[in-house]
């Protein structure tokens, strides 16, 4: 669901490529970022989707570099569109995700980034299933409205701290949350958001939810540690 090119000022739009599919990304890199936070969108949802944008723009205030990108190249999103087949996909997603990773990783100017995963709805098991594929160079996670319940036994394997944001009044979201954090074994945490639905419409919901990820972001990527090594 492509809507356009971004009007942020400090956003470039920039190609990822892996293997032979493009995609398209939007990057944004605040001076003396010390970490990068990678989004996986959810299921019909694109680069564009106006809560990571938001989310994303809280991140960059708290000095923290984001890449929003399309987990689908057009001809893959032309065919998901008939089939849906790909969105569901957490398997192939997760590869997807994590092969954008090592393209980060040869980025001169974002090679020395900690990083991090930003997942909402399906976007969030397939962050889970990247960060236990590489668990020596994703430091934190952070869900949002997620499905972690969809990594199923992988979330096991996830060592990197994750975060995971919920709305007190999406029920069936918020059991299935609250069952994947009692599977996960590494340092953990869920936020319940009072009031707010599964899109965090609600007034001040997504600001607290912007919040909360860039405190967990600051946290384990570009916190004491770092600071240490200055």
């Amino acid at each position: 669901m492509r809507q356009g090119i971004s009007t942020d000022p400090d956003v470039r739009e920039v190609n990822v490529q892996v293997g032979g599919v493009a995609l398209g990304g939007s990057l944004g890199v605040p001076s003396g970022a010390r970490g990068l936070v990678i989004f996986a969108h959810g299921s019909g949802s694109s680069r564009f989707s106006p809560r990571n944008r938001a989310v994303a723009r809280v991140l960059r205030a708290y000095g923290l570099a984001t890449l929003l990108f399309d987990l689908l190249g057009e001809a893959e999103e032309a065919q998901d569109a008939g089939t849906g087949e790909l969105r569901f996909d957490i398997p192939f997603l997760a590869r997807r995700l994590a092969a954008v990773t090592d393209w980060v990783r040869v980025q001169p100017e974002l090679s020395q980034l900690r990083m991090g995963y930003f997942g909402s709805s399906t976007g969030a098991a397939a962050a889970l299933v990247a960060a236990a594929l590489h668990p020596d160079l994703i430091h934190a996670v952070v869900s949002r409205g997620g499905r972690p319940d969809l990594a199923g036994p992988v979330l096991q394997r996830v060592q990197a701290p994750t975060l995971l944001l919920v709305g007190g009044q999406d029920a069936g979201v918020l059991e299935l949350n609250e069952s994947a954090l009692a599977r996960l074994e590494g340092l953990k945490g869920i936020q319940i958001i009072p009031g707010a639905t599964h899109l965090f419409e609600e007034p001040g919901a997504l600001e607290l939810v912007a919040r909360l990820a860039a405190e967990w972001f600051r946290r384990f990527l570009g916190g004491a540690e770092m600071e240490a090594r200055a």
